[in-house]
């Protein structure tokens, strides 16, 4: 074809049924390498090319900006039909960016990629949604071509990964889920590290997930931590964490400013765990006494009054929270507010939960990059669930602008850089009483 010259975009229907009734007639299919369908399927790319280079060439009029046809070259392009041959057309400045078939592609979105990849991110494995589609709509995608479709988001799961964080965070939660992965042969299980946060703002964000060597570790929570210090993370106030030994050591190696709660609920579940029945509604009530107590002191008479009540049958749980106390009554130091938020890693485990009910159904995960392309969609897809507001401007709020001030206030011992707030931080107002103090 010349230069400048537009392709024909007629199309001779009355041609084409006729030769497509012979091939039905001859046995022929509709899709495959002599799909009757293949050219009608080229036809339609090819008039939507044209299309879209109409369009762009009005476009670069209306901004004054002079352009023009320049030929076209040849391709041969996959669909779920059959391989076609197209003639994308081209421009004289080059900056012509086809929509339906970029510059580099070599395969025609199946018109399902959508369907395909929210079956996949609610837990639908390849087969299940290869028999959706070929029930619902008569279609039939290989399990090869369904992979290929999700693996469209492993460009987006890298831009996630890497992306800058915030310089500062009012509290982390840290918690570990695990999952079987198959390996060199054999089915081994991994931790996958999380990372929740509340930022200034006030919002919630998941900072990583990051899939470890085996299992759960501190030192493994080390590298994690470092990973998103690289990332921007410059401070922050509170962690709140699970048992896991040598855990407030290796925050404090990146972190050594920041302060550690250990999760209480966690506590009081492994205290009442051989506890007999008769005694469960006594005991945990003595209990709550130690740790809604209003201060550190309060909170240790009770402690003393609970061992006088149960060491004789219960010496464990004495021993368990004295061994414990430093990061069990951490949150002692701040008002009822700022308490209720730091007490427990409730919300990353209800993070945690939600990608087990995508994952439930799988027994090992093919590789690393599976498990993390399900978890990856599965927090694209819940987004509204997990990135709620803390609302801290509201009475009903889990703290208020007031509490957090307060707490800022009380850190003498510590450095604070007025810059981690936003000019539309929530906290912007009272950001010269913290200067101040």
């Amino acid at each position: 074809m010349g230069k400048g010259q537009k392709k024909s975009s007629g199309f001779d229907y009355a041609a084409f049924e006729k030769s497509a009734l012979e091939g039905l007639r001859e046995g022929k299919g509709l899709v495959g390498e002599e799909g009757i369908l293949k050219e009608l399927m080229s036809h339609l790319v090819q008039s939507s090319l044209e299309g879209e280079m109409n369009y762009h060439l009005e476009q670069e009029k209306e901004r004054g900006i002079t352009n023009r046809r320049n030929g076209s070259t040849k391709k041969r392009v996959k669909t779920n039909i059959g391989e076609i041959e197209i003639e994308p057309p081209r421009d004289r400045a080059g900056n012509f960016q086809p929509s339906l078939i970029e510059k580099w592609d070599r395969t025609l979105n199946s018109g399902f990629d959508n369907q395909v990849i929210e079956l996949y991110s609610i837990g639908n494995s390849l087969d299940d949604i290869q028999m959706h589609l070929k029930r619902m709509y008569g279609v039939h995608l290989s399990t090869g071509q369904l992979s290929a479709i999700t693996e469209q988001v492993r460009s987006d799961i890298e831009k996630w990964q890497k992306r800058p964080l915030k310089t500062f965070y009012i509290l982390l939660y840290l918690d570990a889920i695990h999952f079987k992965i198959r390996e060199n042969g054999r089915v081994i299980t991994k931790a996958v590290y999380t990372v929740y946060g509340v930022d200034a703002d006030g919002y919630r964000d998941v900072l990583c997930l990051y899939v470890g060597q085996g299992a759960e570790g501190a030192k493994e929570w080390g590298r994690v931590l470092e990973h998103i210090q690289d990332r921007g993370v410059e401070d922050v106030l509170f962690f709140s964490v699970d048992g896991l030994s040598g855990f407030k050591e290796a925050i404090l190696s990146v972190y050594p400013q920041s302060i550690v709660q250990r999760c209480i609920v966690h506590m009081i579940r492994n205290s009442i765990r051989f506890v007999d029945d008769v005694d469960m509604k006594g005991l945990v009530k003595d209990l709550k006494k130690v740790y809604q107590a209003d201060d550190e002191n309060q909170g240790s008479e009770a402690l003393d009054q609970f061992e006088e009540l149960w060491n004789h049958k219960y010496p464990e749980i004495g021993r368990a929270w004295r061994k414990n106390w430093t990061e069990l009554t951490a949150f002692f130091g701040y008002n009822w507010a700022v308490r209720r938020l730091m007490y427990t890693t409730n919300p990353v485990e209800g993070l945690h939960r939600m990608l087990r009910k995508t994952t439930k159904t799988k027994g090992a995960f093919v590789s690393e990059k599976a498990l993390t392309k399900i978890l990856y969609l599965t927090l694209d897809r819940k987004e509204k669930v997990w990135k709620k507001e803390f609302m801290l401007t509201r009475r009903s709020n889990v703290i208020s602008q007031e509490n957090l001030v307060t707490v800022l206030k009380s850190m003498s011992n510590r450095n604070f850089n007025l810059t981690h707030f936003s000019e539309q931080s929530q906290l912007g107002e009272h950001g010269e009483k913290i200067g101040q103090n």
